[in-house]
């Protein structure tokens, strides 16, 4: 068993890319309402590192946690999941 501490990854899309080496990673959850058993949809909105700049708005990608980049941003995008092309 290794040292290393598990990290979280999300998914969620991308709603922007005009920052330099930066996306903005919009994740929604579903969860249900504990008295009303409604399912209510939360969202928050992620800064990633885009080392190459190669994402775009509406693609759907995989995030995961490393260390502080930035004031505000501390997740990386790893992997494409779906292009807007597609959908």
């Amino acid at each position: 068993m290794t040292n290393e501490k598990l990290k979280r990854t999300l998914s969620g899309r991308v709603t922007s890319n005009k920052m330099n080496k930066t996306v903005t990673v919009l994740v929604e959850r579903r969860l249900k309402h504990p008295l009303y058993g409604k399912f209510i949809t939360r969202s928050k909105k992620y800064h990633a590192h885009d080392d190459s700049n190669q994402f775009s708005i509406g693609d759907f990608v995989q995030i995961v946690e490393c260390k502080p980049l930035s004031k505000t941003k501390s997740w990386m995008v790893t992997k494409l999941l779906t292009d807007e092309s597609n959908t």
